[in-house]
């Protein structure tokens, strides 16, 4: 700063150019008795000019020196971090003197790491954000928390493109993870990156200083985003390394149940884990690991499997023990009947245990010999004693079929053996189905009663129809398949067959005498011995012109000649024609030709009188 010259008071105000009316009279004051110049003498007036011109003049180039002076010193950019002092601490705020002629306040808090008390003091150096030169009081407006924010951004930026690890502290939960404070920055903790496992109670690792690996950040948008399982599955691994490269298969060792799955159990072999699958655990089903195993439990296992590449390794602890299998064959050879707990149903069977590590199956057709389409679980419940019969061994697949119902004697036997054929049976009606009826008998097994088994008088279609669900009936036991499981019955069978009796004796060819009983357009209905027949038109006569039905009355009696029996239909085939040709072929060959001259008037004639 310049200093004033002899005779001018000066006083350095804000540092404004003069005015151009009043250039002496802003900052500068000079000396000499207040005096009206006017009273003065001439030469004394000219002389006090020229002192104020000086002064004037001098003023003018001290403001210009000192203006020049102040635009030399590099003022503080906003947006920009500076070096401060703390000058005092007052209401939880810290008065920081950022040089310039310029003071900010800053929130204790800001000092402070989470989890930890503000560590400051009047006379410490801090660096700080500068926000603002001015607010509406005259302070600066300046940030430790964004001074710490920038300085941790230029740091963590450097350890992300080298890949290195930063510190950090766990300080706060936010939906799909936590929030990490990496000195000064915020970063994002994904939940599925805070361990190799699922993490339930996070409360230990808050506040923990602790290493985490930068997976991301983008500092236009502020964000950044951590790992902590990075550097447990790092540290893990090479851990595992030294361990797996210590163990060899087939080798005994000691392990802790660390974790218990609905497939198996998680086993900590001293730094790492092998897994111990629910099917290696014991020779016997085991429905759940938690039946056996607990965590916490040290337990011997033996090392099946070690995969180098993927570091995994598969423990069994059944290896340990004897295998049953190995003396199946002969502790149950084929055909021999032993108690069994069910295990387990299935809609195929249920599962039997012959002993500890020995399991069979009944398949569902080996269950029952009467419910063939029932679910195993209605025929047996699980842990019920059973009686079984070794049906096939297959020591190979480890597999062992067995048989339920060959335990019991089989019902159609039985029903062979105390009905035989042409035994009268009385049962239910089950059933009635398009072909049949189906009628309950003892060890719940069915007869069927087809349609021509009915009735010997109607159709099996009509006779039907005068059965009911629920109705007892009788029957004749008409036939026993014990291989197909099949009894046949016939309800007719119990009553006397009309039509048997009523052709009894008759046969093709025969000439019999009938009596109409009714006429038709299409011919005739006749009647022999209460057997009913149809005589077609056709049938009639020999003659065209005689083949009128209404030549014919009901209760005429005609002979006919017999063309078939059938006892199925249960019906005779009767033709009046027939008849005729074979009477005028009898005569023609007994009476002579028409050949002969011989008329075949003349010829039937003489038959005709022979008969007489």
């Amino acid at each position: 700063m310049l200093a004033p010259r002899p005779g001018c008071d000066y006083r350095p105000a804000i540092p404004k150019p003069p005015s151009p009316d009043r250039p002496a009279r802003r900052g500068v004051a000079c000396s000499g008795p207040a005096k009206d110049r006017r009273s003065q003498p001439h030469g004394q007036k000219n002389r006090k000019k020229d002192e104020t011109r000086m002064c004037a003049k001098n003023a003018m180039e001290e403001f210009e020196a000192l203006l020049k002076e102040s635009f030399e010193i590099d003022t503080p950019e906003e947006g920009s971090v500076v070096k401060g002092k703390v000058i005092a601490i007052e209401a939880g705020q810290a008065i920081i003197d950022v040089g310039y002629k310029m003071e900010g306040r800053v929130d204790l808090k800001e000092f402070a790491n989470p989890g930890e008390q503000p560590n400051i003091t009047v006379g410490d150096t801090v660096e700080v954000y500068l926000d603002r030169v001015e607010n509406a009081r005259g302070e600066a407006v300046i940030s430790r928390e964004k001074a710490r924010r920038e300085e941790a951004w230029d740091r963590l930026e450097k350890a992300y493109a080298s890949e290195q690890r930063v510190d950090g502290a766990i300080f706060g939960r936010v939906k799909g993870g936590f929030t990490v404070d990496l000195g000064g920055a915020v970063a994002f903790l994904p939940g599925s990156q805070v361990d190799v496992r699922p993490v339930r109670d996070a409360g230990p690792l808050m506040g923990m200083k602790q290493p985490f690996q930068i997976l991301k950040m983008d500092r236009r948008r502020g964000n950044i985003v951590v790992s902590r399982r990075a550097i447990l599955e790092e540290s893990r691994a090479e851990q595992r390394a030294e361990v797996i490269g210590n163990l060899s298969e087939g080798q005994v060792v000691d392990g802790v149940v660390k974790n218990i799955t609905e497939y198996g159990a998680f086993v900590d072999l001293g730094g790492v884990d092998g897994l111990l699958h629910v099917t290696d655990m014991a020779w016997r089903r085991v429905n759940h690991p938690s039946e056996i195993l607990s965590i916490g439990e040290t337990i011997k296992v033996q090392v099946i499997k070690i995969n180098k590449e993927t570091h995994r390794i598969s423990l069994g602890m059944k290896q340990l023990q004897s295998d049953p299998w190995d003396a199946v064959e002969k502790a149950y050879p084929i055909g021999s009947v032993h108690k069994g707990r069910v295990t387990n149903i299935t809609d195929y069977g249920a599962f039997v245990e012959l002993e500890a590590g020995v399991e069979g199956l009944v398949h569902v057709s080996e269950m029952s010999w009467t419910k063939k389409n029932v679910h195993p679980g209605k025929i047996v419940s699980t842990s019920q004693e059973v009686d079984v019969m070794v049906l096939e061994i297959d020591s190979a697949k480890r597999r062992v079929s067995l048989g339920l119902k060959q335990t019991m004697r089989n019902p159609w036997e039985v029903f062979a053996e105390t009905h035989p054929v042409g035994s009268t049976i009385e049962g239910e009606v089950k059933n009635i189905t398009e072909f049949g009826l189906f009628v309950g008998l003892d060890n719940d097994i069915d007869g069927m009663v087809h349609l021509s088994d009915l009735s010997w008088d109607k159709r099996g279609e009509e006779a039907i129809q005068e059965y009911r669900k629920g109705d007892i009936v009788k029957a004749a036991v008409s036939e026993v398949d014990i291989d197909k499981e099949r009894i046949s019955l016939s309800i007719k069978a119990l009553g006397e067959d009309s039509f048997s009796d009523a052709v009894d004796g008759v046969k093709r060819g025969a000439v019999i005498t009938v009596q109409v009983t009714a006429i038709e357009d299409g011919g005739i209905e006749v009647e022999y011995n209460g057997a009913k027949s149809f005589i077609r038109r056709s049938d009639l006569s020999r003659d065209r012109a005689d083949q009128r039905p209404e030549r014919f009355s009901v209760g005429d009696k005609i002979d006919v000649r017999v063309v078939n029996v059938d006892s199925k239909t249960r019906k005779l085939g009767l033709s009046i024609k027939a008849r005729e040709i074979a009477e005028e072929k009898e005569a023609v060959e007994q009476y002579g030709s028409s050949d002969s001259g011989a008329s075949l008037g003349d010829i039937l004639g003489a038959a005709l009188k022979d008969r007489s």
